[in-house]
């Protein structure tokens, strides 16, 4: 390990606190079809129908009363999924502590949730991307946390699911049975944005991913090692192979997401780690793969981002040693290498 990856990684971790107040009951309003982005969230199937209670909330944009909801005051490690249609919106890393009695969190999983003024003409309104339903509220500029957001969300629009849980959900819908002449039901893609403990972190946390493996790929060496990489001699980058449901995600998303979760305009270098291993690549299983790639630096450089990441075709991806397979799980008190940076203004097409 580098000495100055240990740098990195020693680095403070944010902290986070804050306040929340609670939400407004209105009336419904229509959404939209969903775009491609939204429809792009994974979403769970076995979601069962709303009490009275809950559509109350939901639908009649009702609020429960402080205190009393489920996670207000739940920290476990996992998801939360819109209590209507299963849409995954929020990650456990993004819920923080608030004592105001609602759950509070600083970030949304990109394209799951959207933002709308307020009946009340001062409040914005967070609704699910996907089916519309209610979730609470959205406040911008307080200073409680490093991100200066927080969202106020009802414990009877959410339903939590652990980590485990949703893997094993994940597995079991890339197994099922495929009709024949259907398409498949996985794909996979490979990119390269530095320390692949970062890259593989936001990867398998985003929606639509069954899993994201770090290895090594795009060298000469046969059945590298981590010393073998390091050395710079072998020629293979740090990567990460994603393995995604294409009917819950995109390879636009997923490559957006990666240019979205690393710096793009360094040449061999990320942060304090340098060397031919830690490369921006795109590593394209096919010419569909490709063409979105070349499209979205034509996005970029068009914005004034000097990209220097590379598109190269696929070749042999050698998975990496254990102990470098969900790092940052393993050690949460390492603070992440890699920063969401939004980058992109055009939407997916609908």
């Amino acid at each position: 390990m580098s000495a100055t990856r240990y740098v990195a990684l020693a680095a403070a971790a944010v902290a986070t606190a804050a306040l929340s107040i609670g939400c407004n009951s209105m009336a419904q309003k229509k959404t939209s079809s969903p775009t491609k982005a939204q429809q792009g969230q994974a979403v769970e199937t076995t979601i069962p129908p709303l009490t009275e209670a809950e559509a109350h909330i939901i639908r009649d944009k009702g609020t429960e009363a402080p205190f009393t909801g489920k996670y207000w005051d739940y920290f476990g490690q996992g998801a939360y999924l819109c209590r209507q249609c299963g849409t995954w919106l929020y990650t456990s890393k993004s819920k923080f502590r608030s004592e105001c009695g609602w759950p509070s969190f600083d970030d949304e999983i990109p394209g799951a949730v959207i933002r709308q003024p307020d009946a009340d003409g001062r409040r914005t309104e967070i609704i699910c991307a996907y089916c519309g339903a209610h979730l609470g509220h959205v406040f911008i500029g307080e200073g409680y946390t490093q991100k200066n957001t927080r969202h106020c969300v009802n414990s009877a629009s959410i339903v939590f699911r652990t980590t485990e849980e949703m893997k094993q959900a994940a597995k079991a819908q890339a197994a099922a049975p495929v009709a024949p002449g259907a398409k498949p039901t996985t794909d996979v893609a490979i990119f390269a944005g530095g320390c692949f403990w970062g890259v593989e972190h936001f990867f398998d946390k985003a929606p639509g991913v069954i899993s994201a493996t770090s290895g090594y790929t795009g060298g000469s060496t046969k059945n590298p090692t981590y010393e073998d990489v390091c050395t710079d001699r072998a020629g293979h980058a740090e990567a990460v192979k994603v393995v995604y449901d294409p009917t819950q995600t995109s390879y636009e998303a997923l490559a957006r997401l990666f240019f979205e979760t690393h710096d793009p305009t360094t040449v061999n270098r990320q942060g304090p780690d340098a060397g031919t291993q830690y490369r921006s690549a795109i590593f394209y299983m096919n010419d569909q793969q490709k063409k979105i790639a070349e499209k979205l630096i034509k996005q970029l450089r068009d914005k004034g981002y000097k990209v220097v990441t590379e598109v190269e075709p696929a070749s042999t991806f050698y998975p990496a040693e254990e102990y470098h397979q969900d790092y940052m799980d393993k050690h949460p008190g390492r603070p992440d290498c890699h920063i969401f940076t939004p980058r992109f203004e055009i939407p997916l097409e609908p």
